[in-house]
């Protein structure tokens, strides 16, 4: 049962961050340019959007591993919720095409800032915990794991 405790533990840590890792960081390094382009989309000049799109690669794959690991978890976890909200600030403008309710690509991107923000809710749960008196624990010690892959004497 242990080896099924963790492989659930680690199955679900995987299904979070999998949009990151491999999926977005590679296709942000095999279509480079493309990224920066979309990047441009936000702030307009080459060199800013290059350093969003390598920041964007940091934490897509630094923090996604150490979601997985279980290496300062937590603070991984609430980085990638962080940036799940600016990603749908920036790049999920659904009120700005003014196409809503005639089914455009407003009504897609309203979608996708929802999904966006979906994502961060479940990042802010590895953050978090899922109780109360979970919260004061990852506010002292953020960088702390939370050992996701620890198998409890109680549950032997």
């Amino acid at each position: 049962m242990a080896t099924f405790s963790i492989a659930v533990a680690f199955g679900v840590r995987l299904l979070l961050v999998m949009l990151f890792l491999p999926f977005s960081a590679l296709d942000k390094i095999l279509n480079f340019r493309g990224a920066v382009g979309q990047a441009k989309q936000a702030v307009h000049a080459t060199a800013p959007a290059t350093a969003l799109i390598l920041m964007g690669l940091f934490v897509e794959i630094v923090m996604s591993l150490g979601v997985l690991t279980g290496i300062a978890d937590r603070f991984a976890a609430f980085v990638l919720a962080g940036y799940c909200g600016v990603t749908a600030l920036l790049w999920k403008q659904f009120w700005k095409p003014g196409d809503f309710w005639s089914g455009g690509k407003g009504r897609e991107l309203f979608w996708d800032f929802w999904k966006n923000l979906a994502l961060a809710g479940g990042f802010l749960l590895v953050t978090f915990g899922t109780g109360a008196s979970t919260v004061e624990s990852f506010v002292s010690h953020p960088f702390a794991s939370s050992n996701p892959y620890r198998i409890s004497e109680t549950a032997r």
